[in-house]
């Protein structure tokens, strides 16, 4: 085959037009999240960042979906996860609260996007390995939400910033190291999508929405708080259980010598 037969059969793969779509929504909801914060709009641009992380959550499924999965898809939404849930929920943070401390602050915004491309890089190296029920460390859409929600909650509340700056600082430095973290998060890919449930779950995730709904900067900074801490919680769960199964099993074989 000539090398022209080569270019034109490359030109005709070309890319999948949909989940590329989705993926440069959600790229660009995260540039204008930093455009945003930039112009001190810190409430568009949280909402941006949650807005890019249902962009990410569609383009991986609908690829799956309509099969039109492809190395580029894979890389091009790594990329636009970094600037999305890495470089603009630190941008954001460090324009709305930590821009006034000087090294310490900009150190705090560089340490979250640290994590953040450290985090997409070890979840690439280990996809085909990893368990598929669990994530090691916190996803970064999740830090991003957690990083996103204390400013949306700050700036719709009017947080007096002289108090709070050192506690964003703190916030978002621990949002970063989890992502880098070894603690286990669930993945939440154990649940059946597909499955009938009973008409009461249709109103339970009414009922979910309008709660939301009611006070939304509020509730999804502390949902995706709890998840955080769940990963230290569901770790050293595990780790005693496996303990326990070790002493249990040494004092059985014991119990057999004897």
């Amino acid at each position: 085959m000539t090398e022209q037969q080569d270019t034109i059969k490359s030109r005709k793969k070309g890319i999948y037009l949909l989940p590329n779509l989705l993926t440069t929504a959600g790229l660009f909801s995260g540039f204008y999240a930093v455009i945003a914060s930039m112009n001190d709009q810190f409430i568009s641009a949280s909402v941006a960042i949650f807005i890019a992380m249902i962009f990410d959550a569609l383009d991986g499924r609908v690829a799956r979906m309509t099969n039109t999965q492809s190395a580029f898809g894979a890389e091009y939404d790594s990329m636009s996860d970094m600037v999305s849930f890495g470089i603009a929920p630190a941008l954001v943070v460090y324009n709305w609260a930590l821009s006034d401390l000087g090294k310490i602050g900009w150190l705090a915004a560089f340490i979250f996007t640290a994590g953040a491309a450290l985090r997409l890089a070890r979840f690439n190296t280990t996809l085909d390995t990893a368990d598929k029920n669990y994530f090691t460390g916190l996803a970064s859409p999740a830090a991003a939400a957690i990083v996103a929600g204390m400013v949306w909650l700050g700036a719709d509340y009017q947080i007096d910033l002289e108090t709070f700056s050192f506690l964003a600082v703190i916030i978002t430095i621990l949002s970063g190291l989890l992502m880098v973290s070894n603690f286990r998060y669930s993945s939440f890919k154990e649940v059946d999508w597909k499955s009938r449930v009973p008409f009461i779950a249709v109103l339970l995730m009414v009922f979910v929405f309008v709660v939301v709904a009611t006070e939304p900067a509020l509730i999804l900074f502390s949902l995706f708080s709890i998840y955080a801490l769940s990963g230290p919680i569901l770790t050293f769960r595990s780790v005693r259980e496996l303990k326990n199964k070790e002493q249990n099993s040494v004092k059985t074989h014991v119990t057999d010598k004897d």
